[in-house]
């Protein structure tokens, strides 16, 4: 057999072998399409978004309605997806097995990126950063001094259950005493009553209750705790989601949509006239 003819028919046999696993290739990747989460938002015509009331991230206003600057962000993500958006309301501390079981398509509840929570779901680009505030009762605190008199059995820590401060409050003040509470308004009032010493939450939650209650709350320290970012959320093995998710980040980073709807829910309080008391 002559030496062209040998490579000729070397050449059909390579395309002939690579054609089916073209074939297989591309049934793959449309497997992989049809399972995203996107592909479901588009089928539906929903983004259900998993969430939990935290000022000014999501809260209630005087009409019972959500707002906030997740609120926002949720209905503007949708907008962009044309379709709608249903909100599901759940307690923090349940909010990753909810994701995980399908009851929402992707958190959007200003969840912070942890190690530890990023074994059980994916995280998209920063969308926000934050970072801890501690406030603490007037009355209760006489005489402390941050952080080492509040490593103490006599000071009681009040956290929402489920949120990162509980975790940074129990490595750095294991002698004091620390209550759980499913709703952030719980957290708040227990200092507020005297019956918790202090707190450690996000901001602007600590800066903005003191402001409102300088007679009985105060800030014990103003330097900065546990800065961290906050992502998206979404269920493992939808590289699809993670991607579309990443560029409508980008894209509304661009254009200085995120920064200016952040600047108004967490620049001041323009917005409290519409809350209830």
């Amino acid at each position: 057999m002559k030496p062209i003819r040998k490579i000729l028919l070397a050449a059909l046999a390579a395309v002939s072998l690579a054609a089916p696993q073209g074939a297989v290739a591309q049934d793959t990747q449309s497997a992989l399409s049809q399972d995203s989460v996107i592909e479901s938002i588009k089928r539906s015509g929903v983004l259900k978004v998993g969430m939990s009331t935290f000022v000014p991230w999501a809260m209630r206003d005087k009409n019972g309605d959500l707002i906030g600057f997740e609120i926002d962000v949720a209905t503007k993500l949708a907008e962009d997806m044309g379709v709608e958006v249903e909100f599901v309301p759940t307690a923090w501390d349940g909010i990753i097995p909810a994701l995980i079981a399908g009851k929402f398509d992707v958190i959007i509840g200003g969840m912070s990126v942890t190690p530890a929570r990023n074994l059980t779901v994916n995280f998209t680009a920063p969308y926000a950063h934050s970072s801890v505030g501690v406030m603490a009762h007037i009355a209760e605190s006489e005489g402390k001094t941050w952080p080492d008199d509040f490593n103490a059995s006599d000071v009681t820590f009040s956290c929402r259950r489920g949120a990162t401060p509980c975790e940074y409050i129990k490595a750095h003040f294991p002698k004091a005493t620390l209550r759980l509470f499913d709703d952030q308004a719980q957290v708040v009032q227990e200092v507020l009553n005297g019956n918790a010493t202090v707190m450690l939450s996000s901001q602007p939650l600590p800066a903005f209750t003191i402001y409102e209650n300088p007679d009985v709350v105060f800030a014990p320290t103003d330097v900065m705790i546990d800065p961290s970012s906050e992502s998206f959320a979404v269920r493992k093995g939808d590289p699809d989601a993670l991607n579309f998710f990443n560029n409508w980040i980008l894209v509304r980073t661009q254009d200085g949509w995120l920064e200016e709807r952040h600047d108004y829910w967490f620049g001041g309080r323009p917005w409290a006239d519409l809350v209830a008391e």
